[in-house]
C-alpha cells in the first residue's frame, strides 16, 4: 500500500482521538525519522521527549532482544532480576528511596495520587483530603490524571473527576498558600510545564512551597514525566534547586520507547501510605520495560548525556534567544537544558506544518508556542540544520 492508503484505513479503524499529521513512519536512525516513502526528517520532537537516545542504538536494541529471548513477562507474584537492577539505578540517580513500576506517565500519577490520600487518611482517618494542583499542567489523560490537570477544556466532558481539586498559579506562592486549608495532603507540579507552554519553576517557589509542605505535613509530588532524565541538564529537573520532593513520578524518557513509567518516594512515605492490596498492575516491571530502564540508565552515563545537554541546550537556547530578536512576532524563549519553546504571537500551526514539508518535525505547546524536546544527542549540527529549516519557514 502507498502512504495515502495507509492512512485511510487507519481512519477506518482506529478511534479519532488525534489529529495526525499525515505521514506514516518506516524507520528511525538517531536524530532522524524515514517515512515510507523514504524521505528523511530531522526530529525535534523524539516521540514527545521519549527517545532521548535516539533510534535505532544498537546497544539498546541488543539488550532488549537479549530479554525477549529469556523472558518478557512473569507478573508481580515474583520477582525478576530486571526490576531489581533497574530499581536500584533509578534511586540512585535519584535519591528516592522506593520504586512502583507502572506502564505510563499517567499511571505514575494515578499511583502518586493515591499514595498522598492514603498518607493523609491513615494520619486522621478522614476521606475528604483536598490535592492542589497548578492551573495550565498537564498530567495525563486518565481520570485521576485529568483531575490534576489545569487545563477546564480537557476536564469539562468528564466531570465529575477527583474531588476536592483545587488550583493554584505557577511561581506565585502567595496562590498556593491561599488554597492551603487543614485537609490539604498533596501539591502537584511539573517541574517544568510541558504542554502548558515550557514554563520552569523558579527556586525561590520551588523552595518555598517545599517549606510550606514541611510545615503542614503536605506531600510534595513532582511530576518529572516530560521534564526528567536529563532533558533539563540534570538528571531530574528538580536536582538543579536541591529541593527533593517526597513523591516523583516519571515516564518517557526512563524507557526510550518501551512503554514504562515509575513513581517514587521517600521511606517516609513509603512506611506511611500504600501497602499489599492498595495498587497494583499486570504488567508493571515486566522484565523487558524493566531491562530498557536499566540498560537506559546505564547508556546515560557511557555516552555521557548530560555534557551533551549541557552542553548543546546552551547552544540551542542562544540560537533561539537570536530569533527572538530578529523576529517581533516571536515574543520570548522559555525552558532548560533540551526542553525549550518559542512563544509567539500568533497561532504556530502553519510554521510547523511548513517544517514538516521541508523535513522537520516540531511540535506546539498551546497554540502559539513551539516546543523543541529533541533527542538529548542531538549535535550542534543539528540545531544548526533546523535553525535554517525554521528560518525558512519563519521568512
Amino acid at each position: 500500500m502507498n502512504m495515502q492508503e495507509y492512512i485511510e484505513e487507519a481512519e477506518r479503524d482506529l478511534l479519532h482521538t488525534y489529529n495526525r499529521y499525515q505521514i506514516v513512519w518506516d524507520k528511525g536512525d538517531g536524530v532522524y525519522l524515514y517515512d515510507i516513502n523514504g524521505k528523511k526528517y530531522l526530529d525535534f520532537v523524539s516521540g514527545i521527549a521519549v527517545f532521548a537516545l535516539g533510534y535505532n542504538n544498537k546497544a539498546y536494541n541488543d539488550a532488549l532482544k537479549a530479554q525477549i529471548d529469556k523472558v518478557i513477562h512473569t507478573s508481580n507474584y515474583y520477582y525478576n532480576v530486571p526490576a531489581i537492577e533497574a530499581a536500584k539505578k533509578l534511586k540512585k540517580v535519584s535519591g528516592m528511596d522506593r520504586v512502583f513500576y507502572t506502564n505510563s506517565g499517567a499511571e505514575a500519577i494515578e499511583g502518586a495520587l493515591k499514595a498522598a490520600k492514603k498518607y493523609a487518611y491513615l494520619k486522621d482517618g478522614r476521606t475528604d483530603h483536598e490535592i492542589i494542583a497548578m492551573e495550565h499542567s498537564f498530567h495525563g489523560r486518565t481520570m485521576g490524571a485529568l483531575s490534576v490537570t489545569g487545563n477546564p477544556h480537557y476536564r469539562e466532558a468528564f466531570e465529575p473527576l477527583i474531588p476536592n481539586i483545587k488550583y493554584a498559579t505557577l511561581n506565585d506562592f502567595e496562590s498556593v498558600k491561599a488554597q492551603v486549608t487543614d485537609k490539604t495532603c498533596a501539591i502537584i507540579m511539573e517541574t517544568v510545564q510541558g504542554e502548558g507552554g515550557i514554563h520552569p519553576v523558579t527556586e525561590d517557589f520551588l523552595k518555598q512551597v517545599k517549606a510550606l509542605c514541611e510545615e503542614k505535613d503536605i506531600l510534595l509530588i513532582l511530576d518529572e514525566i516530560q521534564c526528567g532524565m536529563g532533558r533539563t541538564g540534570t538528571m531530574f529537573a528538580w536536582q538543579r534547586y536541591g529541593v527533593k520532593p517526597d513523591i516523583m513520578t516519571c515516564a518517557k524518557a526512563i524507557g526510550c520507547g518501551i512503554p514504562v513509567g515509575a513513581f517514587l518516594m521517600t521511606e517516609k512515605v513509603a512506611q506511611n501510605s500504600l501497602t499489599s492490596g492498595d495498587h497494583g498492575t499486570t504488567y508493571g516491571g515486566n522484565p523487558l520495560a524493566c531491562t530498557a530502564i536499566s540498560k537506559v540508565l546505564d547508556l546515560f552515563e557511557e555516552q555521557k548525556v548530560l555534557d551533551n545537554v549541557n552542553e548543546v541546550g546552551e547552544y540551542l537556547a542562544g540560537k533561539l534567544d537570536e530569533l527572538v530578536l530578529k523576529y517581533d512576532f516571536i515574543k520570548a524563549r522559555r525552558g532548560l537544558g533540551l526542553m525549550q519553546g518559542l512563544a509567539f504571537d500568533k497561532p504556530v500551526s502553519e510554521i510547523i506544518n511548513k517544517a514538516l514539508e521541508r523535513g522537520l518535525l516540531l511540535i506546539n505547546a498551546g497554540t502559539q508556542v513551539i516546543r523543541f524536546i529533541p533527542a538529548l544527542i542531538v549535535s550542534k549540527e543539528n540545531v544548526d540544520d533546523m535553525i535554517a529549516i525554521l528560518e525558512e519557514c519563519l521568512a
